[in-house]
């Protein structure tokens, strides 16, 4: 018996073998037995996923790396690359140069550049390549490569890279947890200070622990003078006064108490406060004692004030007291947020349930007065039923704290805004959370469970007025199941994708549409182990940047790389290869510039067309023919294999039958080299050229159907594999299997 089936849509990705008896879930429908560098798009095909764009070699490759990105417009991004002790900047996939100098003479290994300044060790480019300082002296310094060997080099300048140091070692990389706002990148762990990454120029960087006193200078030299008109009946009177910084909202703390005594409540009476100038001050508060506090009595820009018997107001006072935070071992906070023009912190080691709060309006300012005013800085616990230690914090319509057993809510309880009085607490659910900093979607927040390997979403549900969390793996538990994740970036645009790296360096996606309810996973590989991973926005896409190690002529290396767009307009600017670069200049037969793949076996689209394979020697290697565009990089196989197959109508919907797929119908966009069988063991090309592609020109990409039959492979599951391997793209939009079945 010979039947025909379509699957129209493959958008609920890989699914776990231990669905596969699960034919009525209509993510089975939908799904895949693997999808392996694919990438499911929302609305059904799968496209291969674009190569990577090597972009520059860690500082250090023997030691771990983070990337973390930076935002400091629209249209301004950095990729941080932190690394043992150290930080580096890459904009827009290039490594951040100081300032270059002329270059006086190159001999040998030895560069001549007047008064340099560098030392051994740091990177300088050099005309087209990077080199390695090995020795220095005041006016020279001789270059390596990153293996040790003595290199030339060839240019008339030179600029060293863009280095900061950091206080943070390798182990602890993956435990920083980070918050930006503006220009300043906010970093946390418990083993360190809370320290500001400030952008100050472009090449002008600073690292600098976080003071959580006022900024602003408490006055000195207060005094006050009474004028008595008419004397009798005095009584003392008390007053103190605060400097308001220039942001205009940060306060100091109260100057030390000036006191007289005089009878205010007679005309003619009155007594006249003075300070000295504070630097930077922008005006002053002063206040005075009523009833054991001091009320605020009025605000200026000179340096004395009048008191006329001015009735204090002791609902406002001045800031008497720090929280204390920063201030040493035990005391550093592990978690860091914005929300509600407040910068909140949590989770020291020494109180890993409490959660503090800046002054409204302000970056570190944890003052707190007394009475309480609705600005005061904050500082409380989360009560829970178990230890509960303080992992991320997280801004959505509400504050979300992620422990190690539960998720919080922190919300204003009867008021628009969160205040010393109208704080409340109440717990989402008790799935607890991992160290693996969470991504923060439009209106969810994606993390990694406690026990470190199922991804979940917590968002807002309406009909039950709470935020619940559920898990978002799954449909693919054996993508997770005995491995942990430790790296999570999002892309939002153009397609919304979380990307997850897995313990064993392989590069998980889920495609995330919840709306649409499509929770896709793919899986992807390379030469190597991915590690890290961080996303920022150039053009019109956020853009994915992996850390990956890699083994490169014998030497282990760890190279940061950025993923291509699978958008193009000509064929020849399709790029589909890992660690790879592009050459776009006059026709040549011989390509340069590619020292990080010495010794390896590369991939070539030259001009559209699939070139022979070469091996990389001394940074170069030679075409067979001339080229204008060229992209080289390693090779990666791209596989999709759906389902076993069931037959609505049929008995036992078609299990219990044996199943040969006699032909396939691909229908498909971009490309024209693929290959489909009933097993990877088995597969087919597809024929590469059509009639109608004019001759001496590269195949061209097409669009359409590949019907291909098959080899001949009866089995229970009636399986189609379909496979990429050579750097062209290719999308699958739907698959019409041919099937004979049997008893």
């Amino acid at each position: 018996m010979s039947t025909k089936t379509l699957w129209r849509s493959f958008a609920a990705g890989e699914i776990s073998p231990e669905l596969y008896g699960r034919i009525d879930l209509a993510k089975f429908q939908t799904g895949l037995k693997k999808c392996l560098n694919f990438t499911v798009l929302p609305h059904g095909p799968v496209d291969r996923r674009p190569g990577l764009r090597f972009c520059v070699e860690a500082r250090d490759s023997t030691k771990a790396v983070r990337l973390i990105p930076f935002a400091y417009s629209a249209d301004q991004t950095v990729i941080l690359e932190f690394g043992h002790q150290y930080v580096r900047f890459l904009v827009e996939g290039e490594a951040l140069l100081e300032a270059s100098k002329a270059v006086v003479s190159i001999v040998g290994s030895t560069v001549t550049v007047t008064g340099h300044g560098w030392s051994t060790g740091d990177d300088v480019f050099i005309g087209t390549r990077f080199h390695r300082i090995t020795s220095t002296g005041a006016n020279t310094f001789t270059t390596a490569d990153r293996g040790g060997n003595a290199t030339t080099a060839s240019g008339t300048t030179a600029a060293r890279v863009y280095t900061l140091a950091t206080p943070y070692v390798e182990a602890d990389l993956f435990a920083l947890h980070y918050a930006q706002n503006s220009d300043v990148l906010t970093i946390t762990h418990p083993s360190y200070a809370a320290r500001e990454l400030a952008r100050l120029g472009a090449t002008n960087w600073t690292l600098t622990a976080i003071s959580f006193a006022p900024s602003a200078t408490v006055p000195t030299g207060v005094g006050v003078v009474a004028t008595i008109g008419t004397p009798g009946n005095q009584s003392p009177q008390s007053y103190v006064v605060t400097a308001i910084g220039a942001d205009g909202v940060t306060e100091s703390l109260a100057s030390s108490v000036a006191a007289t005594s005089n009878n205010l409540s007679v005309a003619g009476n009155y007594n006249t406060v003075s300070w000295s100038a504070v630097v930077g001050a922008t005006r002053y508060n002063a206040y005075k004692q009523r009833g054991g506090s001091f009320g605020y009595i009025g605000q200026t820009t000179a340096l004395s004030i009048v008191d006329d018997n001015v009735l204090a107001d002791t609902t406002k006072t001045p800031p008497e007291d720090i929280y204390e935070l920063n201030t040493g071992a035990g005391d550093f906070p592990s978690a860091v947020t914005y929300y509600e023009q407040r910068r909140w912190f949590g989770g020291t080691t020494d109180e890993p349930q409490n959660v503090w709060a800046t002054r409204n309006g302000t970056e570190s300012n944890l003052t707190s007065s007394l009475p309480s005013q609705e600005d005061d800085g904050l500082e409380f616990r989360i009560a829970a039923r178990q230890q509960n230690a303080i992992r991320h914090l997280l801004p959505l319509a509400d504050l979300i704290a992620l422990t190690v057993g539960g998720e919080f809510r922190i919300f204003a309880d009867n008021a628009p805004n969160i205040t010393p009085t109208s704080l409340s607490i109440k717990p989402q659910g008790y799935s607890g959370a991992s160290n693996v900093q969470p991504a923060l979607t439009s209106s969810s927040i994606l993390y990694v469970q406690a026990q470190g390997s199922r991804v979940r979403e917590m968002a807002y549900n309406w009909q039950s007025n709470a935020y619940t969390s559920i898990d978002i793996s799954i449909m693919a538990p054996h993508l997770v199941n005995g491995y942990s994740v430790t790296d999570l970036a999002y892309v939002r645009s153009p397609i919304p994708t979380l990307w997850a790296v897995r313990s064993d360096g392989t590069l998980l996606g889920m495609t995330y549409v919840p709306e649409q309810q499509v929770y896709g996973w793919h899986q992807h590989t390379t030469a190597g182990a991915f590690e890290s991973v961080a996303v920022v926005s150039e053009g019109n896409e956020d853009v994915l940047y992996v850390l990956v190690q890699r083994e490169v002529d014998g030497r282990a290396v760890r190279y940061i790389e950025r993923m291509s767009t699978r958008v193009f307009v000509a064929q020849e600017d399709a790029f589909y290869v890992d660690s790879g670069l592009t050459y776009d200049g006059a026709p040549t037969t011989t390509l340069t510039g590619l020292w990080h793949l010495e010794g390896e076996t590369v991939q070539v689209l030259l001009d559209g067309a699939v070139h022979p394979e070469r091996v990389v020697e001394n940074g170069s290697i030679t075409l067979e023919e001339e080229g204008s565009v060229a992209h080289v990089g390693l090779g990666y196989t791209s596989d999709m294999e759906t389902l076993p197959l069931a037959f609505e109508g049929a008995p036992a919907v078609g299990q219990y039958m044996r199943k040969n797929v006699n032909g396939v119908a691909i229908r498909y966009t971009n490309s024209n080299l693929l290959k489909a069988g009933p097993s990877y063991a088995k597969l087919v090309d597809y024929p590469e050229r059509d009639v109608s592609d004019p001759y001496g020109s590269p195949p061209a990409l097409r669009t359409g159907e590949a019907r291909m039959s098959i080899p001949a492979d009866w089995n229970s599951d009636g399986r189609v594999c379909i496979r990429q391997d050579k750097p062209v793209p290719l999308t699958v939009l739907s698959l019409a299997l041919e099937v004979a079945t049997g008893g």
